[in-house]
Parts: structure tokens; C-alpha cells; sequence
């Protein structure tokens, strides 16, 4: 059988729905992993495909048994696949090692064996000859959960309906990426970013010291593009991202005079960051950043700039991060 080729529907940045409409959404956790389309045709067979299209079925063979998870019923269903941490939580940073291996079978195969990956589904598109698209969420979504699709590497998890703050609150409790909010009467929309889906992501804010910066491009040439920043660890400074977003022109006008103010010869960093053109400073400007999670290696993962502290003192500056990670 040939089944429709569709685009997946995306979710807008935004805030819970008010309290007067929360019983009309459904809530999911957002999960940091890869979005996939599953096709299933009914004969033995899989197709993964990813939110650009591409096949990337062969980089994911712990997920070929599902080819069989429904017989001979075809379907299209949506989801994201993730790795996960030692604490159970999804992991962009590992699943990273499995992405891209879609014409390296052999090591796609080595690498599941190291980083095994589960597929999270939480939509149905079509089933049989029938296409659900027009259908609301709400229908979608019992349908999809009627097929009891649960194995060794696949999942569906259950939406939880109403009580929105307290699935966020849950959400950021247990240090998970956020939340998704799906309205009920929602049809599927292949391919739009869609105000009916509503994207919550959980952001972190720290205080950092900048110990360095890169110059700007284009527009921004004579300024910083982005700052080094780092905190203290184990009684040196270690480097935990760069970052490049977050300032107006004007405060990165007023960044660049401090900056220049505390130039520098020698990295602050310990050990030195790979940072191509950069420009060293005495760290003791102090800034506040916003960020998602941290990698492995304490880096901070999708930082933003937020403001300088001036009423802290270098050596007051955030906690030392965490020891597994110095």
C-alpha cells in the first residue's frame, strides 16, 4: 500500500492556556530528541522519516521490529525518538552520536548497542485507507492509543487533559525540557507551525563570568557576536559556553567598551576553550545567562544573554557547577 507522504505539524512558542480554557487542552511532555514520521505499509516493512524529509530509517535499527507492531494494518503515526541519560531523562547530547548514520549501517548498528534510543509516538495521521487528518486531537489521539502500540524500543505515552500548571510545574521538577499543549478540537496540520500546538520549553538562569568574546559578522562587525563565559570549579574558571544572543545593538555597544576596558593576553579558561578569533579579558564581569539544560560536560546548552550583574562581585558569581562535571 502507498501511504501519504506528510510533513509533521509544529508547535508555536508561547504560555499555558488560561485557566478559563485548560480543560480544552491536552498536555505532553516536550521531548529533546529528533522528530520522526513512522510509516507503517502493513507488509513486514518501516519508513522513518525526519522532520526534513530524509530517510533515516537505517540509522535506527532498534526500532525495525515496530514494522510488525500492527500486522497488516498500514498507519502513519508521529513522535520523536530520544536516547536517554542515566537519570532517564532525554539526552540531545547522546542521541547526537546516533543522527547521521543513515548510510552507515554497520556503525549505526555499533552505536545502538551503545546509546540505545526509544521512540516516543503521540499522534496517528492515517490508518488503513483512511486519513485522520481532519479529525481533532482529542479523536486522533484515542485512536492512536487504541492500538496499544508499547514495546521493547517504542512507547505512548498517555496525554494528560486540564491541570496545565501542574504538568509544567511537573515538568520542571523533574528537569525535563517542557511542556507541549495541544488543543482538543485541533485537526493535524502537515507541515505548520501552528498556533493550536503551543510549545512550553523550561529555561534555567545562572550567572556567569566572561572570560572572553569573538568578534561579530556583517552587521554586527566591531562589536561581539558572542561572549565566553565560565564559572568557577574546583578553584579555576571553567569554560561552559559561548554566548550570541540576547543583546540589543545598544547593549552590545556598551558590552564592547567594558570588554575592551578588561582586555587581556592571556585565556582565563581552564582548560583553554577551541575558540577561533578569540579575544581574551580579565573575568570579572559578571552576567546572568537563560539556558535549557547542560551537557555532560557542564556546557550550557541554547544560552542567551539576559543582563550584567554589576552588584556582584566576580568571586560572588553563581555556584561552582557541579562536581561530576569539573
Amino acid at each position: 500500500m502507498d501511504l501519504p507522504l506528510i510533513p509533521p505539524m509544529l508547535a508555536t512558542s508561547g504560555t499555558l492556556p488560561s485557566a478559563a480554557q485548560d480543560a480544552r487542552w491536552a498536555y505532553e511532555t516536550k521531548q529533546d530528541g529528533q522528530r520522526v514520521v513512522v510509516y507503517l505499509p502493513g507488509d513486514g516493512s518501516v519508513l522513518l522519516r525526519a522532520r526534513s524529509g530524509d530517510d533515516i530509517t537505517a540509522a535506527y535499527p532498534e526500532l525495525r521490529p515496530l514494522a510488525t507492531a500492527l500486522g497488516a494494518t498500514p498507519a502513519v503515526l508521529d513522535g520523536e525518538i530520544m536516547a536517554l541519560d542515566d537519570q532517564g531523562r532525554a539526552s540531545f547530547q547522546l542521541l547526537q552520536s546516533r543522527m547521521g548514520l543513515a548510510h552507515a549501517p554497520a556503525r549505526a548498528a555499533r552505536r545502538a548497542a551503545e546509546v540505545p534510543v526509544h521512540l516516543v509516538l503521540f499522534d496517528l495521521m492515517h490508518l488503513r485507507n483512511d486519513s485522520l487528518l481532519r479529525l481533532p486531537y482529542a479523536r486522533r489521539r484515542a485512536a492512536l492509543e487504541d492500538l496499544g502500540l508499547a514495546g521493547p524500543s517504542w512507547s505512548t505515552p498517555r496525554a494528560l487533559v486540564g491541570h496545565g500548571a501542574e504538568a509544567l510545574r511537573a515538568t520542571q521538577e523533574h528537569g525535563l525540557e517542557g511542556l507541549v499543549c495541544k488543543r482538543l478540537d485541533s485537526v493535524y496540520e502537515p507541515g505548520v507551525r501552528s498556533r493550536a500546538w503551543i510549545k512550553i520549553r523550561n529555561m534555567r538562569t545562572e550567572d556567569v563570568l566572561v572570560g572572553g568574546w569573538q568578534p561579530g559578522k556583517g552587521r554586527l562587525t566591531g562589536l561581539p557576536g558572542a561572549v565566553l563565559v565560565g564559572q568557577r570549579a574546583a578553584g579555576r574558571l571553567r569554560y561552559v559556553g559561548s554566548v550570541g544572543t540576547g543583546w540589543s545593538e545598544a547593549e552590545r555597544t556598551e558590552l564592547a567598551a567594558l570588554l575592551g576596558a578588561a582586555a587581556s593576553d592571556v585565556c582565563p579558561f581552564d582548560p583553554a576553550p577551541r575558540a577561533p578569533g578569540a579575544h581574551w579579558v580579565v573575568p570579572r564581569l559578571v552576567g546572568e545567562v537563560r539556558y535549557s539544560t547542560r551537557t555532560r560536560e557542564g556546557l550550557l546548552r541554547q544560552p542567551s544573554w539576559l543582563r550584567l550583574r554589576p552588584d556582584l562581585a566576580p568571586e560572588e558569581a553563581a555556584a561552582d557547577i557541579p562536581d561530576d562535571m569539573a
